[in-house]
C-alpha cells in the first residue's frame, strides 16, 4: 500500500511542482493588481540602469523605473487578457462542440468545415492580420485570439460528446425521460472535464506566448498598457548595452508563467490516464 501510494506521488509531481509555481504566480500577479513597490510608470533619472538589489529586486530600466513593479503589472496584463481568451474559447467551444457532437448532422458538418477553415491558418499570422486591420488594444486580441482558439476546444468536447452518447447510461436515461439539454448538461459534460482540463491548461499556455507575440512585434496592446510581451521587446535593444537583466527577468516571467501551468496540464494528464 505504501508502496503503491509512493509511486501514485512520484507519477504525480508534475500536479504538485506545476500547481505550487502556478499557484506563487497568481498569487504575485494578484497581489500586482493592489500594490506595487513602486509606481510602475514613475521615471527617475538618479536611478536609471540600476543593477538588482534590496531596494530594487530586478533593478531599473533606462528610464528609472522599477522592473519588477513593471514585471507584476505586465504579468497582470497579459494574465488577464489569455485567461479571457481561454474563457472565449472554452465556453464557445464547449457549446458547439456538445451540440454537434450529440445531434450530429448537417450542423455538425457545417460547424467542423467552418472550425477546419479557421486552423487552416496559422493562428498567429491571421490574428497578426486582423489586429492590423482593427488596430492595437486590449479587447480587440481577446477577441481576436478568442475566436481563433473556439475550434480547438470545439474539437475536443464534440469527440467525447459523440463517443458518450451511444453509452448505456446515456440510453438508460433517455428510456427514463430525460431531454436532450439534461442529458448533455446533467450527464455527458461532467465526463468530458478530465479530457476539457488539460485542454484548457495548454490553452492558457498558446493564449500567454500568442498575446506576448503579439505584443513583442508591436500589434498587440497599445503602448500605454503594460504587456510582458512589449517589455521584453523594450529590454531586448538593452541586452547588450549594459542593462541585460531587463529582458532576462521578463522572459524568466514568461517561461515561469508557461511552466506552471504546463506541468499542470500534465499532472492532470496522468491523473486521468490512471
Amino acid at each position: 500500500m505504501k508502496k503503491k501510494q509512493y509511486v501514485e506521488k512520484k507519477q504525480n509531481w508534475f500536479l504538485y511542482v506545476g500547481g505550487t509555481i502556478t499557484a506563487v504566480m497568481v498569487a504575485l500577479i494578484l497581489v500586482g493588481y493592489f500594490w506595487t513597490p513602486y509606481d510602475p510608470g514613475a521615471m527617475d533619472a538618479s536611478a536609471k540602469a540600476l543593477p538588482p538589489s534590496l531596494a530594487h529586486v530586478m533593478g531599473t530600466d533606462n528610464f528609472g523605473r522599477d522592473i519588477f513593479s513593471r514585471v507584476l503589472q505586465g504579468a497582470g496584463t497579459t494574465f488577464f487578457i489569455s485567461l479571457c481568451v481561454v474563457i472565449i474559447g472554452a465556453l464557445a467551444g464547449t457549446v458547439i462542440g456538445a451540440l454537434t457532437g450529440y445531434f450530429g448532422g448537417w450542423g455538425d458538418e457545417i460547424l467542423m468545415r467552418l472550425c477546419d477553415s479557421i486552423t487552416a491558418f496559422p493562428s498567429i499570422l491571421l490574428a497578426l492580420v486582423v489586429i492590423a486591420v482593427l488596430g492595437p488594444g486590449k479587447w480587440n486580441v481577446i477577441w481576436v485570439l478568442g475566436i481563433l482558439f473556439i475550434p480547438s476546444f470545439a474539437r475536443i468536447v464534440r469527440g467525447e460528446f459523440a463517443r458518450c452518447k451511444h453509452l448505456n447510461y446515456i440510453k438508460s436515461a433517455r428510456l427514463m425521460g430525460a431531454g436532450p439539454v439534461r442529458i448533455m448538461v446533467r450527464h455527458i459534460l461532467p465526463n468530458t472535464l478530465p479530457v476539457l482540463l488539460p485542454a484548457i491548461s495548454i490553452g492558457f499556455n498558446n493564449a500567454v506566448l500568442a498575446e506576448a507575440s503579439m505584443s513583442f512585434l508591436g500589434v498587440g496592446v497599445s503602448a500605454t498598457e503594460p504587456s510582458l510581451g512589449r517589455m521584453l521587446s523594450d529590454g531586448q535593444g538593452y541586452l547588450l548595452r549594459g542593462l541585460p537583466w531587463y529582458a532576462l527577468c521578463v522572459g524568466v516571467t514568461i517561461v515561469l508563467l508557461i511552466l506552471g501551468f504546463s506541468l499542470l496540464g500534465e499532472g492532470l494528464q496522468q491523473r486521468r490516464r490512471r
